[in-house]
């Protein structure tokens, strides 16, 4: 048996979030440039990762949210956004893959510690499914398939 301490991660909602950014004077509506992310990034790197982050997810939707279009839903897409949520679910124990996309619902299969955790059947709707609809509007639905 291990004598190791661990600390529990905490999973901050969009709304902690955002305050969080609020209190570090982080501008939602301002479009941060990479001499500015640079400075920002010798004071505050967790910070300027974050930004960097989210920047790039805007600028890969640009195309579509001027258009109004949402992106299509391809398999390699979808896998890429699903790597968001994994990365969430890893932290647990827990892990993802893709089954299919069939029409406009998305199956995955719930892996490791998710197998069973009576907290997965939320993790599905509020993590991974957000995660995706997020990206993808067309999405109406997450399933588990065992």
């Amino acid at each position: 048996m291990s004598t190791e301490k661990t600390t529990p991660i905490k999973r901050f909602s969009a709304d902690e979030l955002a305050l969080r950014n609020a209190e570090m004077g982080v501008d939602e509506a301002h479009w941060y440039e990479e001499e500015e992310l640079d400075l920002l990034e010798q004071t505050e790197p967790l910070l300027a990762a974050r930004i960097a982050q989210r920047q790039a997810r805007i600028e890969n939707l640009r195309p579509y949210v001027a258009s109004g279009i949402a992106p299509p839903l391809t398999r390699e897409a979808l896998i890429e956004v699903l790597e968001e949520a994994r990365a969430v679910l890893l932290r647990d124990g827990g892990d993802l893959e893709l089954v299919e996309i069939q029409d406009t619902t998305v199956r995955v299969r719930l892996k490791g510690a998710c197998v069973g955790c009576p907290n997965s059947v939320l993790d599905l709707k509020n993590v991974v499914e957000k995660i995706v609809r997020r990206t993808f509007p067309q999405v109406t639905a997450v399933q588990n398939v065992y």
